[in-house]
């Protein structure tokens, strides 16, 4: 019977999920296009990745998203939870639009942003008018502020969900031990790094791992940012984008997109069995 109950989401995990990849796994190794099924080719895709400069720029970018994007995914989102924790209307009102941008979705805040960043938008405008610059700041032009730009935008709409997750891990916390930090003299900010932090640490540790993964897949705020061209020259292109340009299209290279994902899902996978062993070495500590 429990077999049966668990038969649905069974079946669709193994059409949805083990298949797809099974198949890219299959596809990695052969010459396959859009119109054609392909020919064995053994590890010539992996070779060709080596050489190609469009895949050593998207890894490249993938790997700055993490390393920047991760360590303000993990503490703004439990700042912004300590200090919307607790009951009222006021604290509800903040609650709710932090957790705005999780709502709108990452299309509706590309745009946003885009039209905010670009020469004419807010920010240069009001830049200008506080004469802080003599000429429009390259926010969706340059290569390395585009990239800046695109994990603002990330961790602007992240902030909300991985903060729902920090309050219910807050609500978790003794009050006792808020008390006996005030008895012994700490502050808000001893309290938040004496108490907070280390009654929340697993926690932080999961959100680091989720927000890892999400950001070494990033694909819609930098497609939306970039217009879909991966920034000047293709500089800004992620891995993702990579996997998307070489895997869509009458012309597409569904072989050479399978070896790149699996890459990716190798990268991924040696990124949480670190961050696994991080957590047990501390957790034994």
């Amino acid at each position: 019977m429990p077999y049966l109950f668990a038969g649905g989401a069974l079946a669709l995990v193994l059409v949805m999920t083990l298949f797809p990849f099974l198949n890219t796994l299959a596809l990695s190794f052969t010459d396959a296009t859009m119109l054609k099924g392909g020919q064995f080719v053994g590890l010539d895709n992996f070779r060709a990745l080596l050489d190609d400069a469009r895949f050593t720029t998207a890894l490249l970018n993938s790997t700055l998203y993490v390393v920047c994007v991760v360590p303000f995914m993990v503490l703004l989102p439990l700042v912004l939870a300590t200090l919307a924790a607790g009951r009222g209307r006021l604290l509800g009102f903040f609650r709710t639009a932090y957790y705005l941008p999780v709502v709108m979705g990452a299309v509706a805040s590309g745009l946003v942003w885009t039209s905010l960043l670009e020469s004419r938008g807010l920010v240069n405008s009001l830049l200008s008018w506080l004469h802080v610059v003599g000429a429009p700041v390259p926010f969706l032009t340059d290569r390395w502020l585009l990239l800046i730009s695109a994990m603002v935008v990330t961790v602007w709409m992240g902030m909300g969900y991985y903060m729902v997750i920090y309050l219910a891990a807050l609500a978790n916390i003794d009050p006792a031990l808020y008390d006996a930090a005030a008895v012994d003299g700490a502050g808000p900010v001893r309290k938040f790094r004496s108490v907070t932090m280390p009654g929340v640490r697993n926690t932080m540790a999961l959100i680091a791992m989720f927000s890892s993964v999400a950001a070494f897949r990033v694909f819609s705020e930098v497609y939306i940012l970039t217009g879909g061209t991966g920034g000047p020259g293709g500089s800004v292109t992620t891995m993702t984008m990579l996997i998307q340009r070489e895997g869509t299209g009458l012309q597409a290279q569904t072989g050479y997109a399978g070896a790149i994902s699996l890459v990716m899902f190798v990268v991924l996978a040696a990124l949480l069995v670190l961050q696994l062993v991080v957590q047990n070495r501390q957790g034994k500590n």
